[in-house]
């Protein structure tokens, strides 16, 4: 075992954001098919939190999937300083393997709770991996992972035929392009910011639905027409929808039902209320998915981030030893963007 040490925000006991703690843990080793990444900046996701509040069985499983404490978060961008054995040979599509020195950034071990990355190092599926964006900032690679896949497994391609935890059929992207309208509700956050310009980049008419202080925002990211929810309902004001990509949910989320037309499709990030024979009066299907790992997906993502078609809202930034601080910033809402942990020195360049 590694005598070598770092630093790492682990979870002895769950609760608020105050039971995360900073601790010195070692070095973790490179398994077979692994590289170990010298960690510059993390993402910090749902996920994190609800594992830090209690949460320790993935959707869909019966066992926990981690026992404390645990080293929490998925979403990484840093150097490769090591190879474990096996390392495959094609990690992404215009990758030829990994090598020391490599940038990186990568979803780990999702769905589960165990991808580590709230540290200064992390050894890391290669599969799950992608080069970096040369033009993009470790911060602003940090930010695209989960959220950028979640965006596109939900629209473009899921990538796998794993069954949805959420439900009996497997999730089917809606054919997207001109004359295609998609409204995007919580088009601010997250995935909602990265699901508005994957909608764009095929070519939809985009609804946004966020907060009016987001309004620029969303206008700047390509969003065709704006809807404060605050001040108007969306369901009053859009009737014809192909695709709603709800990235909110709760009970209120079957409202947006009524903005799609006969044939249209409500996408559920987050879970919602419905009721079957409502769906089925309007003639509108209801789908959701489960985000998972997948190295030559975020390649392609990546050269999209890398032209500049799809960007990264960077929220807030907080150093790894002020992952509490990120946490509570997490816990207000109305999060425009991503919120990163900065690890190594030199995180922010080119974005």
């Amino acid at each position: 075992m590694s005598t070598l040490t770092m630093r790492a925000v682990r979870v002895h006991e769950h609760g608020g954001p105050e039971v995360l703690r900073l601790d010195e843990v070692p070095v973790p080793e490179p398994g077979p098919g692994e590289v170990l990444v010298r960690v510059h900046a993390v993402g910090v996701n749902p996920p994190d939190w609800y594992l830090r509040g209690g949460l320790t069985t993935m959707p869909g499983e019966t066992e926990p999937d981690v026992s404390l404490p645990v080293i929490p978060g998925t979403d990484v961008s840093g150097v490769v300083v090591a190879l474990g054995p096996e390392v495959p040979s094609g990690v992404s599509p215009d990758a030829n393997g990994l090598a020391v020195g490599d940038e990186v950034f990568g979803l780990l071990r999702f769905p589960s709770f165990r991808g580590s990355a709230y540290a200064e190092y992390v050894a890391a599926p290669a599969s799950h991996l992608a080069r970096k964006p040369a033009g993009l900032d470790h911060v602003h690679a940090a930010g695209a992972p989960m959220a950028g896949l979640t965006a596109w497994q939900f629209l473009i391609d899921p990538g796998h035929d794993h069954p949805s935890p959420f439900q009996p059929h497997p999730h089917r992207p809606t054919a997207l392009g001109p004359g295609k309208t998609v409204l995007v509700n919580g088009a601010a956050g997250g995935v909602g910011h990265f699901a508005l310009q994957l909608a764009k980049w095929q070519g939809a008419h985009v609804v946004a639905v966020a907060s009016g202080a987001h309004e620029a925002f969303l206008r700047n990211l390509g969003a065709d027409r704006f809807i404060d929810y605050t001040k108007s309902r969306p369901e009053e004001l859009v009737h014809d929808a192909d695709l709603v990509l709800d990235a909110v949910g709760g009970p209120g989320s079957r409202r947006f039902l009524r903005t799609l037309k006969r044939g249209g499709a409500q996408f559920l990030v987050l879970p919602g209320e419905f009721d079957p024979e409502e769906t089925a009066r309007l003639g509108v299907t209801v789908s959701s998915a489960q985000v998972r790992s997948n190295g030559t997906q975020l390649a392609e993502l990546g050269r999209l981030l890398e032209a500049g078609t799809v960007r990264v809202a960077i929220d807030s930034t907080f150093p790894l030893a002020q992952a509490r601080e990120a946490h509570e910033r997490a816990s207000h809402g109305h999060i425009r963007g991503k919120i990163v942990l900065t690890v190594a020195q030199n995180t922010q360049g080119t974005s």
